[in-house]
């Protein structure tokens, strides 16, 4: 039987693409260096001249990734430096924080979860391009659709009784009300003192208005692939639905507090776009 050709997500890679974009098409100083994606995706030549690459079309979604990927990776050393020892990334992609930084990453369980395709490509290219698998880096593949991702987390050794760091970006969008209050409800079970970082998307009315077309590009984009965008929440919405679910500690984190934190004095002017905001939590 003729063997199938596993490939990664296109929005896992895309989004590191754009990151090591940032990289090569945006000046110093960089908000976070990060070339591993690039590494592992290894694109044919050219791929710089991809529409969906476009160093001046893509400016502001380049510069949301790498403000939330730093925004993450600041708050997962901060955490670590607290003392949690459990990293979970729900819907992983082509995350690299236990590439770049193994010197946090070491000091933690990290449990990367994701679909059976991306992972087992990210895991055969880790092989192949020397960094390999630390045995504190955990690969939890699951269907989404079709089974627990719960499930499939204690299944890989995480420790339900000790705190840890859950960070969920760039999924939400994808998923119903119902999906997004199960997944909430299940976190607020964890053991006390755990943290939470996920992300959401507003509405298109409660964007910047230089970013509205960019949005209607791409959730005609996403529909036409199959992968339409289906929830939107304003920051009210966000903080409400944390409530319901019994989280704990609520606030939001918008663009303009990454702005502000990450990009203030930039010759370049270069700011995220406005259409993602993170919902930071507690149990």
């Amino acid at each position: 039987m003729e063997q199938r050709n596993i490939q990664p997500d296109n929005t896992a890679v895309r989004t590191a693409l754009w990151r090591a974009m940032h990289l090569l098409a945006d000046a110093p100083p960089h908000v976070i260096e990060d070339n591993v994606g690039l590494q592992l995706i290894a694109p044919d030549e050219g791929w710089q001249k991809r529409p969906d690459m476009d160093p001046s079309f893509t400016r502001r979604l380049r510069a949301s990734i790498v403000a939330r990927a730093r925004f993450i990776e600041d708050l997962i050393i901060a955490e670590q430096e607290r003392g949690i020892t459990q990293y979970v990334i729900l819907g992983a992609g082509l995350d690299t924080f236990a590439q770049r930084r193994p010197d946090i990453a070491a000091r933690l369980q990290v449990y990367e979860i994701d679909q059976p395709d991306t992972q087992t490509w990210k895991q055969q290219r880790l092989n192949e391009s020397g960094y390999g698998i630390p045995e504190w880096l955990h690969f939890v593949s699951v269907n989404f659709e079709t089974s627990s991702w719960w499930d499939a987390l204690l299944a890989s050794g995480f420790d339900v009784n000790r705190p840890a760091v859950v960070v969920c970006t760039g999924v939400t969008l994808y998923l119903t009300r119902e999906a997004i209050t199960s997944t909430l409800k299940q976190l607020s079970a964890l053991a006390p003192g755990s943290k939470l970082a996920i992300t959401f998307y507003l509405p298109l009315e409660l964007m910047d208005q230089e970013d509205q077309f960019l949005q209607q590009i791409a959730i005609k984009g996403a529909r036409e692939a199959g992968t339409p965008f289906i929830s939107f929440f304003s920051p009210d919405e966000i903080i409400a639905l944390g409530k319901e679910t019994g989280l704990k500690n609520l606030e939001t984190v918008s663009t303009r507090d990454l702005q502000t934190v990450y990009f203030s004095g930039r010759e370049d002017q270069l700011a995220p776009a406005s259409g993602e905001i993170f919902l930071l939590a507690t149990t």
